[in-house]
């Protein structure tokens, strides 16, 4: 066991200097507004404009289908997240390193892991199962919303790729209970 801690200490090490790292991007004002905007729109307002686009206009029986899917994974995932986060209730890095700005509002206080990313990656992931053609929207949308993050000062390089971890076995439940 006290082997663990020295490996234990560089791993939070690692994390927090690649959470810098990437924190100094969001130093700069464009890229600052572009992760602000799409951890806004990662907070559900792209993921609930999607859920309506699929019921709506999703193809026949399929859209709905597909919409409920999504959310019955997206409640799963915000059950999960909000249980972890109130668990671990890991600080953020802001708030535990000074020299890590923080550049957008918290929507609560704690850090791991990352509820936008498992959002993103379990609605990602159901999404493609169902309408594949989707893939150059949501990708390119999810690993944005991971990495505005860390560069926001919101979460550490973890949190995020915890997230990711957690919303892809999400997805891949709903996806083996539902079969597409």
């Amino acid at each position: 066991m006290l082997r663990l801690a020295p490996a234990l200490q560089r791993l939070t090490d690692w994390d927090a200097a690649a959470c810098l790292r990437v924190n100094r991007i969001s130093r700069r004002p464009w890229p600052r507004r572009l992760f602000r905007a799409v951890s806004r729109l990662g907070d559900g307002v792209f993921w609930y404009a999607l859920l309506l686009a699929l019921a709506v206009g999703g193809g026949g029986e399929r859209g709905p289908a597909a919409a409920l899917q999504l959310a019955l994974t997206g409640l799963a995932c915000t059950a999960l997240y909000k249980w972890l986060k109130g668990r671990t209730a890991r600080p953020r890095p802001y708030a535990v390193r000074p020299d890590i700005v923080c550049a957008a509002a918290p929507l609560d206080r704690f850090s791991f892991p990352s509820g936008h990313t498992l959002h993103a990656v379990g609605f990602t992931v159901v999404a493609l199962a169902h309408y594949p053609a989707l893939a150059p929207l949501l990708v390119p949308f999810t690993v944005l919303v991971a990495l505005s993050r860390p560069a926001l000062g919101l979460h550490y390089p973890s949190d995020v790729l915890a997230g990711a971890a957690l919303g892809a076995l999400v997805a891949c439940l709903s996806l083996l209970i539902a079969p597409v």
